[in-house]
C-alpha cells in the first residue's frame, strides 16, 4: 500500500504530458494538444498584462507632468487619470498572475521585457519623447528573442495539485536550493545592514532571492486555482495557505529592497539589472522547483537561453542612457531683457521667500562706467 509520498508521485507521474509520448498516441497527443493551447492561453496572458502595463505606466507619467506643470500643485492621489493608470496596473498584474497558472515559469517569466520595450514604444507614441535608434535595435532583439522563447520553451506540461506542490516543496532539490538562498541572503543582509555596503548588485541580487519565492509561490497559488477551476477543490489543503503567505511575504520585501533601490540609484540604471536577476532567479527556480527542463533537448535549451540573452540585450538598449525629463529651472535670467544690464543671473535665494534682487539704474550706469557694485 503506498504511503502519501507514494501517491503524490503516481500522481505527479499522470499530471506530466509530453510532446514526445503525444506523438505515437491518440489520447496523449490529444492531451498534449489541450496543453499546448492552455500554454498559448499562459503567452497570451503574460503578453497582454505586461502590455497593460505599459500603458499604465505612461498614463501615471503624463498625470505626474500634468500635474507638475500646474499653478496649484496638489498630490497625484487625487488625480483620476493617476487612479486609472494604478487599476490598469493592477489589471496587468492579474494577467500575469493567471499566466502561471497555464504556462511554465521560463516560458512566463521572460516575457516581462514585453513591459519595457512596450513602454518605451508608447512613451515615444504618445508621449512625444524621442526614439532613438537603440531603442528600435533593443525593441527588434526584445521581440526576436521572446518569439524564441515562446517556441523553443521546455514543451513539458504539468497539472498544479496540492499533492504536486506538496511532492515538490519536501523535495531534496529544493531544500538544497533554499538553504543556500538562505545563507546568501543572510551574507549579503549583513554587508548591506551592517557594513553600509549599498551597491546596487547588493539590493537587486536580495529582490532576485526573494523574486525566486515568488514566482514557486505565485505559480503554486495560480496552479491550485486553475485546478481547482477545471477538476478538483484544492483550495482545502494546508499547502495553498503556505504557499500563499510565502507568495505575500516574499513581495512585500521585494517591494522594499526595489524601492531601496530606486532611492539610491536612477530608474534606467535599476529597470534593466532588475529584469535581468529577476528572470535568471525565476528560470532557476522553476528548473529546480518545478523540474521544467526535464527531458528537453540540448539545442533547445540552448535556443532557449539564446532567446534570453537577446531579451536582455534588448532591455539594456532601450533603457541605456534614457535621459530624465527635467522641469523648468525656476531662475531669471535678466540679461536677456532689453533695457536691463547685469553682472550674472540671479538665482532665487534658497532660505527665503524672494525670487532675487533687481539691480537699479545706478548699478546700471556705474557698470558702463566701468565700475563694478555688487548687487
Amino acid at each position: 500500500m503506498a504511503g502519501p509520498g507514494g501517491a503524490a508521485l503516481d500522481e505527479l507521474s499522470r499530471n506530466f504530458t509530453y510532446g514526445a509520448l503525444g506523438a505515437g498516441n491518440g489520447s496523449l497527443s490529444g492531451a498534449w494538444y489541450r496543453r499546448n493551447q492552455f500554454h498559448l492561453f499562459g503567452v497570451l496572458l503574460a503578453v497582454l498584462g505586461n502590455l497593460v502595463i505599459s500603458i499604465s505606466l505612461n498614463i501615471q507619467k503624463y498625470s505626474h507632468l500634468q500635474l507638475a506643470h500646474q499653478e496649484h500643485a496638489r498630490p497625484f492621489f487625487r488625480s483620476l487619470l493617476w487612479w486609472g493608470g494604478a487599476l490598469l496596473m493592477a489589471l496587468g498584474e492579474t494577467g500575469n498572475f493567471a499566466a502561471y497558472g497555464f504556462a511554465p515559469i521560463t516560458l512566463i517569466a521572460p516575457l516581462g521585457c514585453m513591459s519595457v520595450t512596450g513602454s518605451a514604444f508608447i512613451s515615444a507614441m504618445f508621449l512625444k519623447e524621442n526614439l532613438r535608434a537603440s531603442d528600435v535595435l533593443g525593441m527588434t532583439l526584445a521581440f526576436a528573442g521572446s518569439y524564441l522563447l515562446v517556441n523553443f520553451a521546455p514543451n513539458i506540461s504539468q497539472a498544479i495539485s496540492a499533492r504536486t506542490v506538496q511532492y515538490y516543496f519536501v523535495g531534496w532539490q529544493f531544500l538544497i536550493y533554499v538553504i543556500l538562498e538562505i545563507l546568501i541572503f543572510c551574507i549579503l543582509l549583513y554587508f548591506y545592514k551592517r557594513k553600509g555596503m549599498k551597491h546596487i548588485v547588493i539590493l537587486l541580487t536580495l529582490v532576485a532571492l526573494l523574486a525566486s519565492l515568488t514566482v514557486i509561490s505565485v505559480k503554486a497559488v495560480s496552479g491550485m486555482i486553475a485546478f481547482s477551476v477545471t477538476d478538483k477543490m484544492q483550495l482545502t489543503y494546508p499547502i495553498f495557505y503556505i504557499m500563499l503567505i510565502i507568495m505575500i511575504a516574499s513581495c512585500v520585501f521585494q517591494v522594499k529592497f526595489l524601492n531601496q533601490a530606486t532611492n539610491l540609484y536612477s530608474t534606467a540604471t535599476v529597470v534593466p539589472i532588475n529584469h535581468i536577476f529577476f528572470t535568471t532567479s525565476a528560470i532557476i527556480a522553476g528548473i529546480i522547483f518545478y523540474k521544467e527542463f526535464l527531458g528537453a533537448a540540448f539545442l533547445a535549451m540552448f535556443i532557449y537561453f539564446f532567446g534570453c540573452f537577446l531579451s536582455f540585450l534588448g532591455v539594456l538598449l532601450v533603457t541605456r542612457n534614457r535621459e530624465k525629463e527635467h522641469l523648468p529651472q525656476s531662475y531669471i535670467d535678466l540679461g536677456n531683457i532689453p533695457g536691463k544690464q547685469t553682472l550674472d543671473k540671479i538665482q532665487p535665494d534658497s532660505n527665503g521667500l524672494s525670487c532675487g534682487t533687481l539691480p537699479d539704474g545706478s548699478d546700471s550706469t556705474k557698470s558702463q562706467s566701468g565700475e563694478k557694485k555688487e548687487v
